[in-house]
C-alpha cells in the first residue's frame, strides 16, 4: 500500500483501516496476556510463601508446643502453660497471615495496566487522526 493516502479510494482506505485495527487489537490482546501472566506469577509466589509458612508452622507446632508446655508446667498450672503457648502461636500465625496478605497485595490488581494505558493512547491517536482527516 502506498504512503500517499490522498490517491487511495475510500474502499482501499476502509480496507487498510480494518487491517490495521485488527493488527492493533491482536497486539493489545497479546500485551494483556503477557501482563496477566507476569502478575499471576508474582501472586503465585506470595500464595506459595503463605502456604509454605502454614505447613512449616503446623509441623513444628505440635512438638514445640508440647516442649514449651512441659517446661512451663514446672512454674505454673498446666492449663496456664498451655494457654500461654497457644497465645504465642496465635500471634505468630497472625504475623505470617499479614505478611502473606501484603505479598498478594503487592502483586497488584489483575488488570493489565500497561494494556489499558496503550489502548487509551491508541484511542487518543485515532481521535487526532479523525479530526485532522476531516479538515
Amino acid at each position: 500500500m502506498g504512503t500517499d493516502l490522498h490517491d487511495s479510494s475510500i474502499g482501499d482506505l476502509l480496507k487498510r483501516l480494518s487491517q490495521e485495527t485488527s493488527t492493533l487489537v491482536r497486539q493489545e490482546l497479546e500485551l494483556a496476556k503477557a501482563e496477566a501472566t507476569e502478575k499471576g506469577k508474582q501472586a503465585g509466589k506470595g500464595a506459595g510463601m503463605l502456604g509454605g509458612a502454614g505447613v512449616a508452622g503446623l509441623l513444628a507446632l505440635g512438638t514445640l508446643s508440647a516442649t514449651v508446655v512441659l517446661l512451663l508446667n514446672h512454674a505454673m498450672a498446666d492449663w496456664l502453660a498451655a494457654l500461654i503457648v497457644t497465645l504465642v502461636w496465635g500471634a505468630i500465625g497472625g504475623v505470617l497471615a499479614l505478611r502473606g496478605r501484603d505479598q498478594l497485595k503487592d502483586a497488584g490488581p489483575p488488570v493489565p495496566e500497561q494494556t489499558v494505558q496503550t489502548v487509551k493512547e491508541d484511542v487518543r491517536w485515532a481521535k487526532t487522526r479523525t479530526r485532522s482527516g476531516s479538515r
